[in-house]
């Protein structure tokens, strides 16, 4: 079954609110009661009540003439946590303020659970005022934010008035991340999965190595003099660097049948993927990834801020995978796993190896709905994996 989309509200241009109906309906019984009476007051009750309507939608047309609004959007977004987005609003008129005014997403919200809508009290004429809104992400990808819609019902709420606006934005929303178990982070402490958890390399400057000849160019702080002075030619010192633990993640996004179930365990299985990355680097580690999005994609493993952003820029965008299984997965990925790096493959897929067997073999594989990946990874209960998904990729209906 396809998942169902968030309603868009796209109000009309021109309208009357519930009050303004009752008003209406007021103001027709006094105009015919004018007509059934010669009493002057009554036709003057009633002209004065079409003033109030026609002041009304006048008012409302100029409170939204002339605003401009622009979006701040925050770096980045995971789906399940809540985050702000900000709108600018500045008016450009010259004597009129602009007051409750509402903004409207019309493009891009099926990226969230509820469509964007934030609310200006008041700015005022030749002014900015800054309103923050709260906004659920549920779907990963990169969606584009364009036409939205500005409404009020200024100023006695009878009339209600909306207008079209379009700005190009666009907003990459990552997987949902969990709370990552600490006695899993332990099995990965070491590259070799046994002995210390950084393995020294030379040509750092964490501890002494040895000695080199010197060379044009090096630093001449690294010369070794005492032995320079007893062997008669400039040598210099070899420092050691201390290498953290290296993994490579395998992520398993095969889909054999387009159900809701499997889909859902594929979102899960990235999401895992994800998390253990996000806490990976955070921890130290040097990480990277490969996966199947449209082609074999590999990220050697590194480390830092950026690093993290590329990797789960790759999982956020990733593509329908109906061509590369789970054995392609793995002999893909083996061909790149180098000397020192542990592999943990994530997969949709039940197996029957235990962990502390796959730990031995230098290799971790997690299935998205085993007791090992509920017992590691905690996921906030907002995240719902069957809405996950971009909206081009929602399951087939069954």
């Amino acid at each position: 079954m396809r998942v169902p989309m968030p309603s868009v509200k796209k109000k009309p241009s021109l309208d009357f609110s519930l009050t303004g109906l009752i008003y209406a309906s007021m103001m027709l019984f006094m105009g015919l009661a004018a007509i059934n009476s010669p009493a002057n007051l009554l036709f003057a009750v009633f002209g004065l009540m079409i003033g109030v309507l026609l002041v009304s939608a006048l008012i409302s047309r100029i409170v939204l003439r002339r605003i401009q609004v622009n979006r701040v959007l925050p770096e980045s977004i995971f789906v399940g946590q809540s985050s702000t987005f900000q709108y600018e609003f500045a008016n450009r008129k010259r004597f009129w303020p602009s007051l409750s005014v509402t903004v409207g997403e019309l493009t891009g919200a099926e990226a969230f659970a509820r469509q964007p809508q934030a609310y200006l009290l008041h700015a005022a004429a030749g002014t900015k005022a800054a309103v923050p809104m709260q906004v659920m992400p549920k779907r990963r990808g990169l969606h584009q934010l364009d036409r939205y819609q500005l409404s009020t019902s200024f100023p006695f709420g009878f009339i209600k008035r909306a207008i079209e606006r379009s700005q190009k934005d666009s907003i990459l929303v990552y997987p949902a991340i969990a709370q990552v178990d600490r006695k899993f982070l332990s099995l990965l402490m070491s590259a070799e999965l046994g002995g210390a958890r950084m393995k020294p390399r030379r040509g750092g400057t964490d501890e002494f190595y040895g000695v080199k000849e010197f060379r044009n160019g090096e630093n001449p702080r690294w010369i070794h003099w005492r032995r320079s002075a007893r062997t008669g030619s400039l040598v210099a010192k070899e420092m050691t660097r201390v290498a953290p633990p290296r993994l490579l993640v395998l992520v398993d996004s095969y889909i054999a049948h387009r159900s809701a179930v499997e889909h859902r365990a594929v979102e899960r299985t990235i999401a895992m993927a994800g998390s253990l990355i996000t806490r990976a680097l955070d921890e130290g580690f040097s990480v990277g990834l490969a996966v199947w999005s449209r082609d074999w994609v590999l990220i050697p493993a590194s480390r830092g801020k950026r690093h993290a952003r590329d990797l789960m820029a790759v999982l956020a965008r990733l593509e329908l995978n109906i061509t590369a299984d789970s054995n392609a997965m793995v002999e893909n990925g083996r061909r790149h796993l180098r000397n020192g790096t542990t592999s943990i493959l994530f997969t949709p897929r039940e197996v029957n190896q235990t962990l502390i067997d796959q730990a031995r073999g230098k290799c971790i594989v997690i299935s998205a709905n085993s007791d090992a990946a509920n017992r590691w990874f905690h996921f906030p209960p907002e995240v719902d994996f069957g809405q996950s998904m971009p909206a081009d990729q929602e399951p087939q209906a069954e």
